[in-house]
């Protein structure tokens, strides 16, 4: 009969290492609780202490202070919206499934997490940037998205005068705004309920018109050259 061998302890390193990425993951729940109680920028490391149940200079072994408990943050929270925002380019076959599909997962996530939303994608901390790494972070999201939109461009049958980069920008603009508006006034209602949850259908209608009528980027260019050869200015 085979003999089984009893695990072996963890060694000690191992062993610390695990406490110490539990003791930050507990001081990054109680600081995205108090930030949710208090206000994000009203982030209190005192009362995240207390909380705990640890002297407040303990933190400063898991955290340089609170700017980095805010970097920290901030990348958990690009790193959770770039997950669900996967989910919804890997079942989008069409550019409007997809800006529908983006409005709403943008304004779940802020339903979900309304300080991170506020952290990763308003300024309510003075004085808070994150770090270049952490900014790395985000900059992959944004740029893995203009390529699946890229990707829709192309398969659309709809001719686009705008540049994916464009499209991306617009699109953020419209389900930032949309949402903003959601979270401020009836933040208690579920997506796609409400006075602005409820315009997400015509959102998308109005993108739609906005991407096959805009203006080529030389129109303004064109203009002003027709302005001049009216003034009998010569072209040049």
């Amino acid at each position: 009969m085979k003999k089984t061998l009893a695990p072996k302890p963890l060694a000690p390193q191992t062993r610390r290492e695990r406490n110490r990425a539990e003791m930050r993951a507990a001081i990054l729940d109680t600081a995205r609780a108090v930030m949710r109680q208090d206000g994000v920028a009203a982030l209190n490391l005192n009362k995240v202490a207390a909380e705990i149940g640890i002297k407040t200079p303990s933190l400063y072994e898991y955290f340089d202070g609170k700017m980095a408990i805010y970097d920290a943050l901030f990348r958990q929270g690009i790193e959770l919206f770039s997950a669900r925002m996967n989910r919804v380019w890997q079942t989008a076959t069409t550019w409007h499934d997809a800006l529908r599909a983006a409005i709403e997962t943008y304004m779940q996530f802020a339903l979900d997490y309304p300080e991170l939303f506020q952290l990763c994608f308003e300024r309510p901390v003075p004085g808070f940037a994150p770090t270049e790494e952490t900014m790395q972070v985000s900059w992959t999201m944004l740029r893995a998205s203009d390529q699946h939109i890229a990707r829709l461009i192309q398969a659309t049958a709809i001719p686009s005068r705008l540049s994916p980069r464009q499209v991306s920008d617009l699109g953020i603009a419209m389900m930032h705004g949309l949402t903003a508006q959601h979270m401020a006034n009836e933040p208690h209602l579920p997506v796609g309920k409400g006075r602005y949850g409820s315009l997400i259908p015509a959102a998308v209608a109005l993108f739609q018109t906005a991407w096959t009528q805009a203006p080529k980027n030389n129109a303004p260019a064109k203009a002003e050259t027709k302005l001049k050869t009216k003034r009998g200015e010569r072209k040049k």
